[in-house]
C-alpha cells in the first residue's frame, strides 16, 4: 500500500478524533492495530511514532519513523517528523538533511529550520530559507517572523518593511499583505504603526495567534495594558500552547497584582491540559525566577531534567534557576547540554558561569574565549570573561575594567526652552511619573528591586520634556566618545565616531529600593542620569543609593566585591562600558529615586 493509500474510513475517524482530543495513549492503541494489519501503510506508521513520541517513548518514535521513512524515502511528512524529533534531542547533522529535503514542500519543515537556523546564531540559512518563501507576503505568520527576525540580525530589515510596505499598498485590504507589514513593523520596534494595523486586520475578521501577539507587543510599547491583556488572552485562546504569549500575559498582570500566583494563572491551566510541554513549563520556570524565587523555578524542571532524554534547552533553563542559589547543581546540568548541544551558546555560557561559581576560573576561561570568539561583541561574555581574569589575578582585567578611566560623570546643562535644570527636571518628573506602573509593581525579569520601570523606549518618545532630554544626552555622549579614543579592548575598539540609541527607560525607586548587579549584553555604552533623589538616612551606610561597580551578580568563589563607587547627584549623567557590572545600594527615604537610562551602540 503507498503512502498515499487509505485505511477503512471508520479507523480513519476515529484515530482523527483521538489526536484532536489529545488521548494520544488511546489513539497509540488504534494505530498499533491498524499498522499491524497494514504494515506498509506509511502514514499510519508516521502517526504512531508521533503517538509514541508523545508519550515519552522518543526512541521507540525513531524506530517507527525510520521504519516509515525505509517504505517512502520521500514521503516529506515522515522526513519532518524524523527531522523534528533528532532536532530536539540535539541530533542536529542527522537532523539537518532531512529537514532541508521536507523544507522545499512543506511549510512546517521550513519553520521548524529557519527557528533552528536563527536560534543558532545562523541568520544568512535563515533569511536563505525563507526568503524565497516570504518574497510575496503570503506565507504562514511564523514563517514571517522567522524571515523577518533574520532580516533584522543581517541588518537587511529596512529593505523587508519597504518590501512590505510597496505589497501592502498595491495589494489594499489584502490580509496577507497587511500582516506581513505588521510583523516587520513590529520588528522594527514601530508599535504606533502596528497597533492601529493590526486592530484594523482583527476587526476585518483576520484573527490568528500571531497577529493577536504582535498587536499586544505594540500595545504594551505603548503603555496600554489592560487591551494588552486582552489581546494575548485572545491569542491564547487561539494557541494555548504559545509559550511566548505565556511571558507577555505573566509580565504584564505581575505589573497589576505582583502575585505569582495570578500571573501564572493562564499558563498553569495550559500546563494542567498539556503537561508534557517542555516549553511551557520552562516558560513557568522563568516566571518564577523572574519574581525572585529561583529555587521555585528550579523545583519547577529538575525532574523533567533528571529524565536521561531531557531536552538541552530545558537543561540549560533547570541551570539557570540553580546558578542563582548552587552553581554545583548547575554544572552538570550545563555539561549534559553542552554535549548533547556542543555548539549551543546558552549551554557554553551556563557552563562557564558554573565553573566560576564552584571555584574554577581557569577551567571556566577557555569556554568564555570561545563565547567571545563566537559574538565578540556581547557584553555578558565580556562580564564573563573579566570575572574569570579577576579570579586568576589576570593583569588584562585592570585593562578591560579601568573603572576610574571609563566610568565618566558629567554634569547636563538645561535645554534652551527652560530657564534652568530645576525647571527642566520638574516638568521632566511629571511626564515620566505618566509612564509609571501606577500599581507600583517592578516588570519581571529586571534588575531593580522596590520600584517600577517604564515600558516604552523613551528615545521614541514624542513628549515635548523626553525629547529635550534625549537631544541634551548628545553632547556629553560626544564628549564620551572623545574621551575614550581608539584602542584593542571592546569598548575602544568599535568606536566610530558615530552612535544611536539602543533602548532606553526609567526607573523609580522608593524607599529600600535598589539594582541587583547586572550587565547590559546587546549594549556598547551604559548610562544612569539622576532626575530625582531623595535625601538617604544618614544611618544607611556610606554607600546608601550609590552606584556601584565591578561586583558581579554571579555567585563566584571566592567572592568578589564592588571596586568602584560613585555618589550620584541630581543633573549627573554617569556613562560607562556596558560590560561593567553595576548595581545601586539601597537607601532609605520617605521619597522616591527617579532616573533615566539608555544604551548606545556604534552607528552602522
Amino acid at each position: 500500500m503507498s503512502a498515499t493509500a487509505r485505511p477503512p474510513p471508520e479507523a480513519v475517524r476515529t484515530i482523527d478524533a483521538l489526536l484532536r482530543a489529545g488521548d494520544f495513549r488511546a489513539a497509540h492503541e488504534q494505530l498499533a492495530v491498524l499498522v499491524e494489519a497494514q504494515p506498509d501503510f506509511v502514514e499510519a506508521l508516521r502517526l504512531y511514532a508521533a503517538t509514541k513520541q508523545a508519550l515519552g517513548d522518543v526512541d521507540g518514535a525513531e524506530q517507527w519513523l525510520r521504519k516509515a521513512l525505509g517504505l517512502d524515502p520521500n514521503w516529506t511528512p515522515t522526513l519532518a517528523a524524523l527531522g523534528e524529533l533528532l532536532l530536539a534531542a540535539a541530533r542536529e547533522a542527522e537532523a539537518e538533511p532531512l529537514l532541508q529535503r521536507a523544507a522545499r514542500r512543506l511549510p512546517r519543515a521550513a519553520l521548524v529550520l529557519a527557528r533552528h537556523y536563527n536560534a543558532s546564531r545562523r541568520a544568512g540559512e535563515a533569511f536563505a530559507l525563507t526568503a524565497p518563501l516570504c518574497a510575496d507576503a503570503q506565507a504562514d505568520a511564523d514563517l514571517l517572523a522567522q524571515f523577518v527576525a533574520a532580516a533584522a540580525a543581517l541588518g537587511r530589515l529596512d529593505e523587508v518593511v519597504a518590501n512590505y510596505r510597496r505589497i501592502a499598498q498595491a495589494r489594499s485590504g489584502d490580509p496577507d499583505a497587511g500582516q506581513a507589514l505588521a510583523i516587520a513593523l513590529d520588528a522594527a520596534d514601530l508599535p504606533a504603526e502596528v497597533a492601529p494595523l493590526a486592530a484594523r486586520m482583527l476587526a476585518g475578521g483576520h484573527r490568528n495567534a500571531t497577529l493577536y501577539q504582535i498587536q499586544a507587543r505594540s500595545l504594551i510599547a505603548l503603555g496600554e495594558f489592560g487591551p494588552a491583556e486582552t489581546a494575548l488572552r485572545d491569542c491564547l485562546r487561539i494557541d494555548p500552547q504559545r509559550s511566548e504569549a505565556h511571558d507577555h500575559l505573566a509580565r504584564l498582570v505581575w505589573m497589576r497584582s505582583g502575585e505569582v500566583a495570578q500571573a501564572t494563572a493562564a499558563l498553569d491551566e495550559a500546563l494542567r491540559r498539556f503537561p508534557g510541554d517542555a516549553a511551557l513549563c520552562g516558560t513557568k520556570a522563568a516566571i518564577l525566577q523572574g519574581a525572585g524565587d529561583a529555587r521555585g523555578a528550579y523545583a519547577c524542571l529538575a525532574p523533567r531534567a533528571m529524565q536521561a532524554q531531557a531536552p538541552p534547552a530545558l537543561l540549560v533553563r533547570c541551570g539557570l534557576a540553580a546558578l542563582e542559589f548552587d552553581p554545583a547543581l548547575a554544572l552538570p546540568l550545563a555539561e549534559r547540554a553542552l554535549r548533547a548541544m556542543p555548539a549551543s551558546t546558552p549551554a557554553r555560557s551556563l557552563l562557564a558561569a558554573a565553573l566560576l561559581g564552584t571555584g574554577d576560573a581557569r577551567a571556566a576561561l577557555p569556554h568564555c574565549e570561545a563565547l567571545r570568539a563566537a559574538a565578540a561583541d556581547d557584553q555578558y561574555f565580556i562580564a564573563l570573561q573579566t570575572v574569570a581574569w579577576r579570579l586568576l589575578g589576570d593583569p588584562r582585567h585592570a585593562e578591560y575594567c579601568d573603572y576610574a578611566r571609563w566610568v565618566l560623570p558629567q554634569r547636563l546643562t538645561a535645554p534652551a526652552a527652560w530657564p534652568n535644570l530645576a525647571s527642566f527636571f520638574a516638568d521632566l518628573e511629571r511626564s515620566l511619573a505618566r509612564l509609571h506602573n501606577p500599581h507600583g509593581h517592578p516588570l519581571l525579569f529586571q534588575s531593580l528591586r522596590h520600584g517600577t520601570e517604564t515600558t516604552a523606549d523613551l528615545s521614541r518618545s514624542d513628549d515635548p520634556a523626553i525629547r529635550a532630554l534625549f537631544a541634551t544626552f548628545d553632547a556629553p555622549i560626544r564628549s564620551y566618545l572623545e574621551h575614550i579614543l581608539h584602542g584593542p579592548e571592546p569598548l575602544r575598539r568599535r568606536s566610530s565616531g558615530g552612535y544611536r540609541f539602543n533602548g532606553s527607560w526609567s526607573v523609580r525607586l522608593r524607599s529600600a529600593g535598589f539594582h541587583t548587579n547586572h550587565v547590559h549584553p546587546r549594549g556598547w555604552i551604559s548610562s544612569a542620569c539622576y532626575i530625582e533623589l531623595p535625601e538617604v538616612d544618614a544611618n544607611a551606610g556610606e554607600h546608601a543609593g550609590c552606584l556601584t561597580f565591578g561586583q558581579p551578580s554571579l555567585i563566584t568563589t571566592p567572592a568578589l566585591q564592588a571596586e568602584h563607587v560613585v555618589r550620584p547627584e541630581v543633573g549627573m549623567l554617569v556613562l560607562f562600558p556596558s560590560y561593567f557590572w553595576h548595581g545601586t545600594v539601597p537607601f532609605a527615604s520617605a521619597k522616591t529615586r527617579l532616573t533615566v537610562a539608555f544604551d548606545v551602540v556604534p552607528e552602522q
